[in-house]
């Protein structure tokens, strides 16, 4: 499976990538009637993990499905749902299939979705659960220290929102994230590009764009002959 998303960030080359949720289905083709025409326009398709906390096709099999047909997956993983056991098996199910772009989240509180009595996990937060990552691709192990056979070449992502940041604001979280091993930043939707540019000169005031590749949210509207699709696209700015 090719990694362009990664190469071309390091490239410093303009980079696009799309988001979708996968079907509340079965039937890869489902999936792939969505996937396909995005994974001609971008670099890579993020795959969501259970959003807006409803039940979809698992983001792991969706994403090991876009590897088999060509498509630079981004594989969100939340920690809503499983515990760290979980998290961890599908960490190295996702490297055993090929998968190497993380998105790291929280997720939606289940109360959020359409299942509101479902118990949520929450068993790690986002940054542990980077930690859990970066310990299984580059010492082989798991927190409790059993050793891991095999590789997993993960490039790991997380999220953040732009927002118009006031004279004594500090990216604490991204600081955080990135101590834990966060490479990639992909952010919120942010329409406002004035707002933008000051979010990014700030992160670069303060050596963030240094250390991690920021992808900025936008949703454009894709017509077709089925009417109207919303993609997230992102583009990295690498001059704010």
């Amino acid at each position: 499976m090719s990694d362009g998303f990664r190469s071309k960030l390091r490239a410093g080359d303009f980079v696009i990538t799309a988001e979708i949720s996968p079907p509340l289905s079965s039937d890869p083709e489902d999936l792939l009637e969505k996937a396909m025409p995005l994974g001609r326009l971008a670099n890579a398709v993020n795959i969501t993990d259970g959003a807006s906390a409803r039940v979809h096709m698992s983001a792991l099999a969706a994403a090991a499905i876009l590897v088999r047909e060509g498509i630079e997956p981004v594989l969100q993983l939340t920690c809503r749902d499983r515990n760290r056991i979980a998290l961890q098996s599908d960490l190295l199910g996702a490297a055993a299939l090929g998968i190497r772009n993380l998105l790291i989240l929280t997720g939606d509180d289940p109360s959020a979705g359409d299942q509101p009595e479902a118990k949520p996990v929450f068993d790690l937060d986002s940054r542990k659960l980077i930690e859990t990552a970066v310990g299984i691709r580059d010492r082989h192990e798991l927190p409790s220290g059993h050793r891991v056979a095999g590789g997993a070449d993960f490039f790991i992502g997380v999220a953040d929102t732009p927002l118009d940041p006031a004279p004594s604001w500090t990216p604490v979280s991204l600081r955080n994230k990135i101590a834990a091993g966060a490479q990639f930043a992909q952010t919120q939707f942010c329409m406002d590009g004035a707002i933008t540019r000051r979010y990014m000169n700030r992160l670069a005031e303060e050596g963030i764009t240094e250390r991690l590749f920021v992808l900025i949210g936008d949703c454009p509207a894709a017509f077709g002959a089925d009417g109207i699709m919303d993609a997230r696209a992102s583009a990295r700015l690498d001059h704010p």
